[in-house]
């Protein structure tokens, strides 16, 4: 094996600091280079009458006016946008009202922030019985975020809708630039500390600053890029000694409990994590791991009983009547005939597995270099009762099956995450999966044909990554090339 010793170390640190200055600087530049761009190969002109018949003909109409600048990219960070503003303007979770609920056809009388231009979205729910609209988001995050808004607000005079470029600007770089700082910091110290080749370090850090889709949502409010941060951070703790403490223990639950307030399937991850460490350490894993997991769980169940009266979240109701209101996107899921859009797609669940995996948006298509890992997360957990580290991955893979199931379940919503570079709520795993990284490239280190093969399979996971230059929600390469090639078309 080509080893790592002492004397290649300061350099090695030295490619940690400028990949990372690097990856840092390019997530940057995309925060404050943002705006919403309307491509003319997705639109098709306001007075072309819509062809039904013909599959190449977009969906979407050109603008008949100039819109409103604006670096909100879309629905899904547009609707958090809002409850931020509704938060700390109104002192409320209420983002739009509906005026006449007996209504079945427009005019409906709505009103509020959700139905400026701006601030336009598909992900908001209407309470039936009080015409009020809510984020169809878990109201957690949102809340976090108006608290440094109200201090941008309060103590600065900045309004998110007048200074929106400087608001939005501060508050993204705060939680998607700053976070990952840190991830890479930690990641590179657990690198150093389990990798054996310098080959295998250098990979596996290159891979974290340019190949697991954090640069890609770095300009959007997501709930994806936090929770690939608190996933190195709930596992970090464990893995930075042989004998964690209490405060280890406690941080752990934290942060996987915060992970699954981001990503409601990472449950299975703080579950396993808790699984893992009651068979280890049972008395400590009920005083501190358990408390701190504990501490995020329900300030979330506060947050959905405080914002809608109830305690669970609002996605909860999907395909109830606070989702099937009139004028709803997806009441269409109802019509006799599904309307053309990848939010409407109607896939087997064979084919839409098949797409999961190594299609369109396969999890091994577009980043390859999870083959490799995937070998090494076999590697590690068959070494299971000899390291902690073999026992991380065997809750990996578990975890990872079970987040996989878990998305084939929800047949109505066979939708790739809509338009979007990637199956989005699966990238949180990928701290997880580079560790598997580390150990499968550390076993191929010595040859130099599988290091050529090892970079060429990065190389492509980073074409994924940035092939959407400036927004991330657009459709991955993979699918675009296969519309260009008449196999598909949603």
């Amino acid at each position: 094996m080509i080893s790592t010793t002492d004397a290649t170390r300061a350099l090695r640190q030295s490619l940690y600091l400028v990949l990372g200055a690097m990856a840092l600087a390019i997530a940057t530049a995309k925060i404050v280079g943002a705006e919403n761009v309307y491509e003319p190969s997705r639109y098709k002109p306001a007075s072309t009458q819509y062809d039904a018949n013909r599959a190449d003909t977009p969906a979407r109409v050109w603008p008949e006016k100039r819109p409103e600048p604006t670096l909100m990219f879309g629905s899904n960070d547009r609707s958090r946008w809002a409850t931020v503003r509704a938060i700390v303007e109104n002192g409320t979770y209420v983002i739009g009202k509906r005026a006449n609920l007996t209504a079945t056809a427009p005019p409906y009388g709505d009103s509020g922030i959700i139905f400026e231009e701006s601030y336009t979205s598909i992900d908001k729910v209407m309470n039936p019985d009080t015409g009020e609209f809510y984020s169809s988001k878990p109201p957690l995050f949102a809340t976090l975020l108006a608290g440094e808004y109200w201090l941008l607000h309060k103590l600065c005079g900045l309004s998110i809708d007048r200074d929106r470029w400087l608001v939005v600007g501060i508050i993204l770089i705060t939680i998607n630039v700053l976070p990952f700082a840190l991830y890479l910091f930690l990641l590179a110290k657990l690198i150093e500390q389990y990798g054996r080749s310098d080959f295998g370090k250098l990979i596996t850090f290159a891979v974290a600053s340019f190949a697991t889709f954090a640069i890609t949502f770095a300009p959007t409010l997501n709930n994806h890029t936090p929770a690939i941060f608190c996933t190195l951070f709930a596992i970090y703790p464990l893995l930075r000694s042989e004998s964690p403490t209490k405060r280890d223990l406690f941080l752990s639950g934290l942060f996987a409990g915060l992970t699954a307030t981001f990503e409601l399937p990472a449950a299975a991850f703080a579950g396993g994590l808790g699984l893992l460490l009651l068979l280890s350490r049972f008395r400590q894993t009920l005083t501190c791991y358990l408390p701190g997991l504990a501490i995020p769980v329900v300030a979330l169940l506060a947050c959905n009983v405080i914002s809608m009266g109830k305690i669970t979240p609002a996605y909860g109701e999907f395909g109830g009547p606070w989702y099937n209101y009139g004028g709803s996107h997806w009441l269409k899921l109802k019509e006799p005939v599904r309307p053309r859009g990848i939010d409407f797609n109607s896939e087997s669940t064979p084919v839409y597995a098949m797409h999961l995996l190594v299609g369109h948006h396969g999890w091994f298509s577009l980043t390859p270099v999870w083959l490799v890992a995937a070998c090494g997360l076999i590697g590690q957990a068959r070494r299971l009762r000899e390291s902690l580290l073999g026992k991380l991955a065997a809750v990996t893979i578990a975890v990872s099956v079970i987040v996989f199931t878990f998305y084939l379940t929800r047949f109505q919503s066979y939708n790739y995450g809509g338009n979007t570079s990637v199956a989005r709520w699966l990238i949180w795993l990928s701290p997880l999966w580079l560790l598997g990284l580390l150990h499968g490239v550390d076993r191929i280190a010595d040859s130099r044909w599988w290091r050529f093969v090892t970079v060429i399979l990065l190389a492509f996971s980073v074409l994924s990554v940035f092939y959407p230059a400036w927004n991330p929600w657009r459709n991955p390469w993979i699918l675009q090339l296969c519309e260009q090639l008449g196999w598909v078309r949603y």
